[in-house]
């Protein structure tokens, strides 16, 4: 089988990719667990991500922003010496942050789903790279989208980190054209 070429970097890199990397999120659960994880990520390997995965899911609540965004100076600091996740103390602040604006972008919106896909008028974008290095890092709906948030109190949340949240939640199809997941989400995105 032809994977994308990141995929093949480790096991648990190949696993993300062939079961859930591009796939069409639409809950608002999932979608803001991949919020946090990607600005988590900033500046680490995503592999370092997602073996910490379960202990980010244990630490924050199974990512229930109601919970995480009344969080108290004890969790924050607790959250801080936790070796199961990232203790980097600006992304833990900022974890509580984005759940507080992501809680009023629900409010606004009905849903944080409906606000995020209208970046991409609510339909998977199907791009056609034939190799990993063509995807660009971030694009102008990228900045769009890390302004728009961080209009609204959101941190950690520049135009490479929004791409790669867009590639995680299938807001983009950026599988390359010979990868055997590239045809399975452009099927899932009609």
């Amino acid at each position: 089988m032809k994977r994308c070429e990141w995929a093949n970097n480790s096991l648990i890199e190949q696993v993300y990719h062939d079961k859930e990397w591009g796939i069409p999120v639409h809950n608002d659960r999932l979608l803001f667990e991949f919020l946090i994880l990607e600005a988590a990520q900033a500046g680490l390997r995503w592999e370092t991500i997602l073996k910490k995965r379960q202990g980010y899911r244990i630490a924050y609540d199974n990512f229930e922003a109601d919970k995480i965004a009344y969080y108290s100076k004890s969790k924050l600091l607790e959250l801080s010496t936790n070796p199961y996740i990232i203790r980097n103390r600006l992304k833990i602040n900022s974890a509580q942050k984005n759940a507080a604006a992501f809680l009023e972008v629900q409010a606004q919106f009905g849903s944080f789903d409906t606000y995020i896909w209208q970046f991409v008028a609510s339909k998977t974008q199907q791009n056609i790279w034939e190799k990993t290095s063509d995807i660009p890092m971030n694009t102008a709906i990228s900045h769009l989208m890390s302004q728009d948030l961080k209009k609204r109190g959101f941190t950690f949340i520049g135009p490479t980190m929004c791409y790669a949240f867009m590639q995680a939640v299938g807001m983009v199809n950026d599988h390359i054209i010979t990868c055997f997941r590239y045809q399975k989400i452009k099927k899932m995105s009609q």
